[in-house]
């Protein structure tokens, strides 16, 4: 009985973990103040360096919205702007945005073998791994782990952070190490390539 029941609650708290801790309701009202930059829902941003937050990831943009009110990721368009708001603000805001509906552009043709290829296999001889162990062949990314999806994600966008990360000049968050890494093996080229073809990818 006592293991019938420690399942249960284990199960129950799995549960709760998988949907996090966000309410999407709750989260909606503080959302119309993001819509100036990222578009209704997140889904469309007046900037295409400036990222698509539908479906992103409740967990990884929960993550980012406390770096970014903590400092520790300094982006000078969001300066302020969540200086108001509490720890459970920001994972219904995180909970909203990953509910809605995302928007998959059109990749550029020319460049879509090469972001194939990088996307699916890497790039051996460069020690580049692929995009896909780690963001889903679908670029749905992976939730647990917090990896956001790449899928439909603004090219400009994937660009202007790859090549951050290659830089040093994107460092925080727990995954920041591991992309580094990766982009630290990447040509403009290559992040080009890449970028595109996420940004189509469906």
């Amino acid at each position: 009985m006592k293991k019938l029941i420690a399942g249960v609650v284990l199960g129950v708290g799995l549960t709760a973990m998988a949907h996090g801790a966000g309410d999407p309701e709750a989260g909606e009202e503080n959302a119309e103040t993001c819509a100036g930059c990222h578009g209704e829902g997140g889904a469309k941003p007046v900037m295409s360096v400036y990222p698509k937050l539908s479906g992103i990831g409740e967990k990884y943009l929960y993550q980012q919205l406390v770096l970014i009110k903590d400092e520790d990721r300094e982006i000078a368009e969001m300066t302020g702007l969540l200086d108001d708001m509490s720890d459970q603000d920001l994972q219904d805001l995180a909970a909203y945005f990953n509910e809605q509906d995302i928007t998959v552009a059109q990749a550029d043709p020319d460049l879509v073998d090469e972001g194939k290829a990088l996307y699916r296999g890497g790039n051996m001889a460069s020690g580049v791994p692929s995009c896909a162990g780690c963001h889903n062949p679908r670029g749905t990314g992976n939730e647990p782990a917090g990896y956001p999806r790449l899928s439909g994600q603004s090219a400009d966008y994937v660009e202007k952070q790859l090549k951050e990360y290659r830089d040093g000049e994107r460092v925080s968050g727990q995954n920041a190490s591991i992309m580094m890494d990766v982009a630290a093996k990447l040509t403009d080229a290559e992040i080009e390539a890449v970028a595109s073809y996420v940004s189509g990818l469906n």
